[in-house]
């Protein structure tokens, strides 16, 4: 009887401890799109996002969801899907959440097909080009965005794509894209966005 009450409390105590690991590793971060409502974001432009199957889509339009919140330091992880064609991305410091752009904001680029390549999937356009080609194409994609200050690192499904220093835009909010891509088509989705702010 106290072999066994002794093994049931340490199992309880494995139990709790794995509990509490798995609690601290999450913590801070907020679900910023819960794959349920659009509630918490503002429509820019003329998307036709919809929301199917736990993600927010889209496949006709150009503009943005933005957070009314603004974000300094911060880490950011999404899953996004984009087929081939498709032009999309994540904006992070916008500095006018009514016309958000790469040249008012730092643009986390989705889009194999860019025309110029340079700032394709994985750059941040205009600042740094990707440190490793990626392509996001008819998957789904683990994009992690962390703003540090100045330091700005984009990791993509794990790999390292942006290491840079720029001190352009300090904080602003962030928007999820939908552009018109290559031949004018694409579809793209967000799902399981999240923000843990530093």
């Amino acid at each position: 009887m106290k072999r066994s009450f002794v093994m049931t409390v340490t199992l309880l105590a494995i139990a709790f401890g794995f509990s509490a690991l798995g609690r601290s590793q999450t913590a801070g971060w907020t679900t910023l799109f819960n794959g349920v409502t659009l509630g918490g974001w503002n429509r820019i432009g003329d998307v036709n996002w919809t929301l199917a199957e736990g993600a927010v889509q889209a496949d006709k339009g150009v503009g943005f969801l933005v957070t009314p919140a603004s974000y300094a330091d911060f880490d950011l992880r999404a899953e996004i899907w984009a087929d081939a064609d498709a032009n999309s991305g994540i904006f992070i410091r916008c500095q006018n959440p009514q016309q958000v752009g790469a040249a008012n904001a730092y643009e986390v680029n989705i889009y194999d097909k860019r025309p110029d390549p340079a700032f394709r999937t994985g750059a941040i356009v205009d600042v740094a080009r990707p440190l490793a080609q990626v392509d996001a194409a008819n998957r789904w994609n683990v994009l992690e965005i962390s703003a540090r200050g100045s330091h700005l690192t984009v990791t993509f499904n794990g790999t390292r794509t942006v290491d840079v220093n720029d001190t352009k835009y300090a904080r602003g909010p962030i928007a999820l894209q939908y552009g018109a891509g290559a031949n004018g088509a694409g579809i793209v989705k967000f799902r399981k966005v999240e923000i843990r702010p530093l």
